[in-house]
């Protein structure tokens, strides 16, 4: 009666919807995008990309490919592609991401790391050993042995 159908999963797709008015709880993983409109608490993971709208509320730690925050998030995020923070959005928590783009009026609290794509090593340089510091004494430190005394 029902037939078994692999298909594959794109993840340019939004294939998850959390509604405005809608809290979900929980865990969620995908292989394609997340759209938040609604209230969300969990982490989230996701192969696509993640969208939490303006009236969205995220308090998860995310890991996707892009985000976009028109929202709020407090948690973590890791992107592998693009982070964009919107003019309305704020993020309150870390986040490592391979670009960032914060517009103007828009909200980062925390501490960002830029992720480094394929590049090639940096060999170290090697530091050439220091030359003993000459000190030259100053007008006053050379006079200082030199004083008369009147009395």
């Amino acid at each position: 009666m029902f037939k078994n159908k692999k298909t594959k999963i794109d993840p340019n797709m939004t294939d998850t919807l959390i509604g405005e008015g809608t809290s979900f709880e929980g865990k969620i993983k995908s292989e394609a995008g997340i759209r938040v409109e609604g209230h969300m608490i969990g982490d989230i993971d996701c192969a696509g990309d993640i969208t939490i709208g303006e009236n969205g509320i995220a308090r998860s730690n995310i890991k996707a490919r892009n985000v976009i925050v028109a929202g709020q998030i407090i948690g973590n995020v890791t992107a592998s592609g693009k982070l964009t923070i919107k003019a309305s959005g704020q993020l309150h928590g870390n986040l490592s991401a391979l670009e960032l783009s914060i517009e103007s009026g828009g909200i980062f609290q925390g501490t960002s790391k830029m992720d480094v794509k394929d590049a090639p090593a940096v060999p170290e340089e090697k530091i050439a050993p220091r030359e003993p510091e000459i000190k030259i004494p100053s007008v006053a430190e050379a006079n200082a042995g030199s004083v008369l005394k009147t009395w």
